[in-house]
């Protein structure tokens, strides 16, 4: 019987384990501390970027990215229609509004005329999203027009390292980047938020708001009003791990991403995202298909595990704002996330592929 292959699933091994039990054995104390530090710096030597400052989740890192450029209660943020709930969520739950735009056809990322649309007197901010490791070859355009007038622009890139636009990393083209490592991501401490940057009055703001505003660390003198958005050592011991895995795990998704792209391009009910495999990492491999939901059950039958994309935030029941999302809307009804895990085999995927091409001959 075919073993069942999941959409998604973490990956590791005795590196981590090792690890973990070297710190335990340590006497470390959990929290954070210098384990800490040494994962943020290397996240930011990955980058590119100068800092980088880690909390307990990706939507928490963009909450607390938008308090330190300013955002206040009843501000406007503009965010793609077509995203993770997350970013979303992180704009309501600082007090202020989403307010949605539509994205481009072609790379599903916010369209640079619908977000100029939605600006008004209110907007404060856009989040960017790099959907899937994506970036829009005129990302130069919404930063130049953000800056002309006073928009903070923030890349909420929880899908995007080890993706790049002309040779730089997804999350250093805003005054803020975000990443996120949450389970399915390629590299994973269980949960996980971490925010880049290059200026460094936007990092002091960072770390005095996820430090209950302290003026130090263990001080009990507070500038500012702040949370306990910290990170533990615990968590990344095995973010350093992971890290360490980051070159090779690229390398490998990459081989994926081709083997799927040859082995389904073909199939005249099926649509290929077209990306440059040298500068984007897919995340989830995606396709674009027709009879989404008979494809999902014939794959489940015989042991394959997939995920439609997701909804137009617009029109979800949390939020209900309404408007017009053409784009969105038509593009969501079709993406199908294919089995995307990183320990996948060569076979597995000749397997998958060769069930996809059989339902469409069949029907």
């Amino acid at each position: 019987m075919q073993e069942f292959i999941n959409q998604m699933e973490p990956s590791f091994d005795d590196a981590e384990r090792k690890a973990m039990d070297e710190y335990l054995r340590s006497g470390g104390w959990l929290m954070e501390f210098k384990k800490t530090r040494e994962l943020e710096s290397m996240i930011a030597d990955f980058t590119g970027a100068k800092y980088c400052s880690i909390m307990p989740n990706g939507t928490l890192s963009l909450s607390v990215a938008l308090m330190a450029c300013g955002v206040n209660v009843g501000d406007e943020v503009i965010v793609p229609d077509y995203t993770m709930v997350a970013t979303a969520n992180a704009v309501e739950l600082i007090g202020a509004k989403t307010v949605f735009a539509d994205i481009n056809k072609d790379t599903f990322c916010m369209d640079f005329e619908k977000m100029k649309e939605a600006v008004t007197f209110k907007t404060k901010a856009v989040i960017f999203v790099s959907i899937n490791g994506r970036c829009p070859e005129n990302i130069h355009e919404f930063i130049v027009y953000c800056q002309s007038r006073g928009i903070h622009f923030i890349e909420d890139a929880a899908q995007s390292l080890g993706s790049r636009c002309g040779g730089v990393h997804l999350g250093r083209f805003g005054e803020i980047g975000s990443f996120s490592f949450s389970v399915p991501k390629i590299i994973t401490t269980g949960q996980g938020g971490a925010l880049i940057t290059d200026d460094k009055n936007l990092y002091e703001k960072i770390k005095l708001i996820r430090d209950f505003g302290r003026e130090k660390s263990g001080s009990d003198h507070y500038i500012t009003k702040g949370w306990n958005f910290k990170f533990t050592d615990l968590q990344a011991v095995i973010g350093i791990e992971q890290m360490k895995k980051l070159p090779s795990r690229i390398q490998r998704k990459r081989e994926l991403w081709k083997l799927y792209f040859d082995l389904l391009k073909d199939i005249s009910q099926i649509e290929m995202i077209s990306i440059d495999i040298n500068d984007s990492l897919p995340w989830f491999y995606e396709i674009l298909c027709e009879r989404r939901a008979e494809l999902q059950e014939y794959l489940k039958e015989r042991g394959v595990g997939s995920r439609e994309c997701y909804p137009p935030l617009h029109s979800e029941p949390a939020y209900g704002y309404g408007g017009e999302f053409a784009v969105t809307e038509a593009v969501t009804k079709r993406i199908l996330w294919l089995p995307s895990m990183i320990t996948l085999k060569n076979e597995q995927i000749v397997y998958i592929c060769t069930c996809i091409k059989e339902f469409y001959l069949e029907r």
